[in-house]
């Protein structure tokens, strides 16, 4: 009994310091604005893309019933993007700070910090997930597939912010720099953004553009967030492997190598 309790010791005392961490970064979020970002920014981007281009892209075609359902998938993307580079711009501010060496100091397992950071980003991302989804409820979306491609639609979602704002804290945590991350993430935000499926169909680019747009990661990240809330026309894709299989493929990807990457530098900074 005596070598069981010491045993559990350390497991309670990681839990506690991960409580801790990761609340001393939720508490303050709705003063320094961050939560105020999760709800504006899908708000904003809903506004900006859907009213000037509702009827410029229905006038084009966009292959399904509405062009609120087409874009549905990138107003979640941009939700979770911005998530990301909060998540970033946390990471860098701690290590600018010198808190990621102090916590390094500290008898806690190197991970620790970074599970707290990834945690309050997730906290904003469900946030903006909630709004995005209301959003696109407001503009006329329904989601027409089952239950479980409900549920597996916004299990996508956090699984890709989860993904993001893992490989965003890392690169946060190497630059240091609070102000210049947040200049250097929006630019691959924008060219990944604006040249994907989420706003157009791929065949809408030119034609040197169009096998990028049609396979980079966001526009596969949309396809399988379409299939999964259906469309009553029935061209939103059919759920399965063909559809789902490369988006999932991209954020397991991304989320084992930011993952491996951001414990190896936690672990070599603790050292």
């Amino acid at each position: 009994m005596s070598l069981l309790t010491v045993a559990a010791r350390p497991r309670i005392g990681v839990v506690a310091q991960w409580w801790v961490l990761t609340c001393r970064l939720i508490r303050p979020s709705w003063r320094n604005g961050e939560l105020v970002t999760a709800v504006v920014a899908p708000t904003v981007f809903t506004l900006g893309f859907y009213v000037p281009l509702n009827l410029v892209m229905s006038g084009y075609g966009h292959g399904l019933s509405s062009y609120a359902q087409f874009l549905m998938p990138m107003i979640v993307m941009q939700a979770v993007a911005f998530c990301a580079t909060s998540a970033a711009f946390r990471a860098a501010s701690d290590a600018e700070d010198g808190l990621t060496v102090r916590f390094g100091s500290l008898p806690m397992p190197a991970a620790v910090p970074l599970a707290a950071r990834i945690t309050a980003a997730m906290y904003r991302a469900v946030i903006a997930l909630a709004v995005a989804v209301v959003c696109g409820l407001v503009i006329g979306v329904e989601f027409y597939g089952s239950w479980w491609d409900t549920v597996g639609f916004l299990a996508f979602s956090l699984l890709v912010a989860l993904a993001l704002c893992l490989g965003a804290d890392l690169i946060g945590s190497l630059a240091k720099n609070p102000e210049a991350i947040t200049q250097v993430l929006i630019f691959p935000q924008l060219i990944l953004g604006l040249v994907s499926t989420g706003i157009a169909p791929a065949h809408q680019f030119p034609s040197w553009l169009q096998l990028f747009a049609r396979n980079q990661p966001v526009s596969q990240f949309v396809y399988g967030l379409r299939a999964l809330a259906g469309d009553s026309s029935g061209n939103a894709g059919v759920v399965g492997w063909s559809v789902l299989g490369p988006g999932l493929a991209w954020a397991v990807g991304i989320l084992v190598v930011f993952g491996a990457l951001g414990v190896v530098v936690a672990t070599r900074r603790s050292a």
